[in-house]
């Protein structure tokens, strides 16, 4: 009796401390911090799986039912195991089974107002229902709403099998940002899939899907694709490359850049592209980029196709075939600051760009190259030496005459610019401790040949190889306070394995040049001498006026130049020849060499110029000092020179040039004019007139002007606040207007124009000048906050034609953008249109972007 006594008492005392602990847990319910006042531990039984963590909960109503062994929250409720967190109006937990069963605020129409909300790995989930087993941590969702990078999944069914697989039944994924951010409850875009799997990685996942179809505004689109699959990572992946397209007015319909990318390993990626037009054109580039991180970067592209025209059969037809190879290499400043190597090769066929059908040259008017530069070389410099090495090789192809010009190899050596006399300490004094010395070494190999020539015997023979040093030597000092005196020297030194024999053919009546397998040198050298000085004058306007004062800075200059004449025989830098007259005529043997030529004719000349700086303050209040400098001219200078030593001609052209800027600087003008002060005398008939010992006849030999101003909408206002005028804003996608109270928008309409002109006039001897004087404008309008129209042209005032002209339109489609290009007139009529996908990761699905290292693509 005892015994059973005692047994009743212990089983009261476990009901009453039991009682106890959940009093205490429902009057601390709303303690999230602290663990005990929150948790509950189900009490373990030697049959059932043990928990791995603590179960935390919370909300404003707690019930738990022993019995059934259920807990239910209602109204903010809210659980937390290990990395999870559920979030939700109503939720259950049957301790028994291991099951977490969330639901969303419903309204009165059973309608689900605010979703259930999970986080988990730093992932937010957005679903009506929610099922979890946190003992087999399967969960099964309903409408689940699942963002991913820069997307979102809504699924009408989602099962979790494990933290790092997902299934998913009639999913949409979309990027359009208004939904992400829940500004708008339906995507302007989606692509729906049946079936979806979601992977998750520790660094990446992605996305495998079944059929799937793009909808727009909800409208299905005939793009449908057996499977997809979209990876969410950093890392490159491969794909195909969706091609734009449009049409050429020469060349037809086309597909341009249909391909495929593949990256390799973590330095490189491949991508091919192709080009393909109605007429029967095509095209394929293949591209590899290579970069490795605070090393280098680089790639190798090719251009290899086939330009047909016209029809077949008929005398418009042709057929050509077309190739460009380029390389591009740049080292990393940070790499090695002692040794660069870069490149930068570009080799085309001679009629790459007049039948290019890669429409990317058209619209960056790479079609109007004449000429084709590349080169590659490598620098090295020493810590402790004052020598900078380069090494070079370089081509250059000319596609109207269609000679290659090849230096291969270059070198060259540059030492630092040293003082001669420095001093031990102290500042540098007189001519002798501030003379200064610059010197170099360059080594060089040359050849010019035709395009069947390159790499031939031909070649090799006619491959000219000359070595040149340069040294310059420069002092100066102060002379009476206000002048300074400076004194200079030019030694020039070459040697070269060719020279120049040239006469006259009197069967073939023509002058021909032969070059001689000779080594031969030269030394020449110049000395010169000047003084120059800086004056001011200012003049001060009275008080009050709207003109303050106006400076004038004027900076003269002397100078005095010395140099022998090298072309004396006694030199044997030049020879002479009889022409078809009988008449001697001299040449330099060094002429189409690569060092150079000595100069011919003694100087012993005293040249001046005059520098001139002119500015005006002004008035203005919008100026914290209450005035305002103006540049009249920023410089305008005047130069010339008379050689006592010359036979004839002694006065040199006069050269006036100058520059300056207009409104706040944004117009910038330079000009220049050269003037001959001898007179010109033509003779009956003859268009090429005879330089005459007539002084004081002067005539313009060429003028030139250039002017460029940009302009724009803040250049005639400050940007105006539509939020501090009217009332009301946009909503959705409509942001960016502004409404009065009639209900018209408003909004800002930035726009640039960029103008500018050039005029050029050239004479020397002849009759007639040669005149250039064009324009071009360049501007870009922004209609509507989503709608920009882009143009440029030139205009040509001596053939009274337009040059090239572009036009272009775009728009921001919310998720989308939308660009169209187009060339009406000229050599190449083509339009082109674009439309992509705003976010990194479709960029691809929709329209050609170039790819790169750092950016995510799609892949189907």
């Amino acid at each position: 009796m005892a015994c059973k006594r005692f047994k009743n008492i212990v089983q009261i005392l476990i009901i009453l401390i039991f009682n106890n602990f959940l009093a205490q847990e429902k009057s601390d319910k709303l303690l999230v911090n602290k663990k005990l006042q929150d948790t509950i531990k189900p009490t373990k039984s030697p049959n059932k799986e043990a928990l791995d963590d603590i179960v935390r909960y919370k909300a404003e109503s707690i019930r738990n039912d022993i019995n059934q062994k259920m807990t239910f929250l209602k109204t903010k409720a809210q659980v937390r195991y290990q990395d999870m967190q559920v979030d939700a109006d109503y939720i259950s937990i049957d301790w028994d089974k291991g099951v977490i069963f969330a639901q969303g605020k419903l309204d009165s129409l059973g309608k689900v107002t605010e979703p259930v909300i999970t986080l988990q790995g730093g992932k937010k989930y957005e679903t009506d229902h929610f099922n979890f087993n946190y003992k087999t941590k399967k969960a099964l969702a309903y409408n689940a709403r699942t963002e991913e990078s820069e997307g979102v999944i809504v699924a009408n069914k989602t099962k979790k099998y494990n933290d790092s697989v997902f299934y998913m039944r009639h999913g949409k994924y979309t990027t359009d940002e208004y939904f992400l951010k829940k500004k708008d409850s339906i995507p302007d875009y989606y692509m729906l899939a049946s079936s979806i799997k979601l992977v998750k990685g520790k660094n990446k996942s992605q996305i495998i899907t079944g059929p799937i179809r793009l909808f727009v505004e909800e409208v299905p689109t005939p793009l449908i694709m057996p499977f997809a699959i979209l990876p969410f990572s950093d890392k490159r992946s491969a794909g195909i490359l969706i091609p734009s397209f449009g049409e050429r007015q020469d060349v037809g319909f086309f597909l341009n850049g249909l391909g495929y990318y593949q990256p390799l390993g973590e330095h490189f990626d491949l991508k091919v592209l192709t080009d393909v037009y109605t007429k029967g054109s095509w095209g394929i580039r293949p591209e590899v980029n290579y970069v490795k991180k605070y090393r280098y970067s680089g790639s190798f592209q090719s251009d290899f196709g086939t330009t047909v025209r016209g029809i077949n059969g008929l005398s418009n037809y042709s057929k050509t075939r077309t190739f460009r190879i380029s390389w591009r290499h740049t080292q990393d400043p940070k790499a090695n600051p002692f040794l660069n190597f870069s490149a930068s090769v570009d080799i085309v066929s001679s009629k790459f760009y007049n039948n290019t059908i890669n429409n990317n040259y058209i619209f960056n008017q790479n079609v109007l190259n004449a000429q084709q530069n590349s080169s590659v070389s490598i620098t090295k410099r020493f810590l402790t030496l004052p020598i900078t090495i380069t090494g070079m090789a370089g081509y250059s192809q000319n596609f109207s005459s269609g000679i290659s010009n090849i230096r291969l190899p270059q070198m060259n050596v540059a030492i630092n610019q040293f003082y001669l006399f420095k001093p031990k300490s102290g500042v540098r004094q007189g001519l002798l401790e501030n003379i200064t010395v610059n010197t170099g070494l360059d080594f060089n190999n040359y050849v010019s040949a035709t395009e069947d020539q390159l790499f031939k015997k031909e070649m090799w023979e006619n491959m000219q190889t000359g070595v040149k040093n340069s040294i310059a030597l420069g002092t100066n000092t102060t002379v009476a306070k206000y002048f300074t005196f400076s004194l200079g020297a030019n030694i020039n030194n070459g040697l070269t394995t060719k020279s120049l024999n040239r006469y006259y053919n009197p069967i073939q009546n023509k002058v021909e040049d032969v070059m001689q397998n000779k080594i031969t040198g030269y030394s020449y050298f110049n000395t010169t001498a000047s003084l120059q000085t800086t004056l001011y004058k200012t003049v001060i306007f009275k008080k009050g006026s709207a003109i303050q004062g106006i400076r004038h800075m004027v900076t003269p200059q002397v100078s005095f130049n010395y140099a022998p004449d090298f072309g004396d025989s006694k030199f044997g830098y030049y020879k002479n020849y009889y022409d078809a007259n009988g008449s001697l005529v001299p040449y330099s043997i060094f002429e189409k060499g690569i060092i150079g030529s000595p100069s011919t004719g003694m100087v012993g000349a005293i040249g001046f110029s005059l520098g001139n700086n002119l500015e005006m303050k002004v008035r203005n209040k919008k100026d914290s000092t209450g005035f305002k400098k103006i540049k009249l001219f920023e410089t305008l200078n005047i130069s010339g020179n008379y050689n006592f030593a010359a036979k004839s001609h002694r006065w040199s052209p006069f050269i006036v040039s100058g520059q300056t800027s207009l409104f706040n600087g944004k117009m910038n003008i330079n000009t220049g004019l050269t003037i001959d002060p001898y007179e010109i005398v033509f003779t009956d008939g003859s268009d090429v007139g005879i330089r005459t010992e007539n002084f004081g006849h002067f005539n313009i030999q060429s003028f030139n002007m250039q002017l460029s101003y940009p302009l724009s909408n803040e250049i005639f206002g400050k940007k105006e606040e539509l939020s501090k005028t009217y009332g009301m804003k946009g909503k959705i996608r409509n942001e960016n207007y502004y409404f009065d109270d009639d209900h018209y928008a408003h909004f800002n309409q930035p726009w640039t124009l960029n103008i500018s002109a050039n005029y050029a006039y050239s004479k020397s001897t002849s009759r007639f000048g040669n005149t250039v004087a064009t324009v071009g404008l360049d501007g870009s309008l922004g209609l509507t906050p989503y709608w920009n129209i882009t143009g440029s042209t030139h205009y040509d005032f001596v053939t009274k034609e337009l040059a090239y002209t572009r036009i272009g339109f775009s728009r921001d489609q919310r998720s989308f953008t939308i660009n169209f290009n187009w060339v009406p007139f000229g050599q190449y009529k083509v339009y082109d249109f674009f439309i992509g996908i705003k976010a990194n990761i479709l960029k691809d699905a929709v329209k050609y972007k170039e790819r790169s290292f750092t950016q995510p693509n799609a892949q189907f």
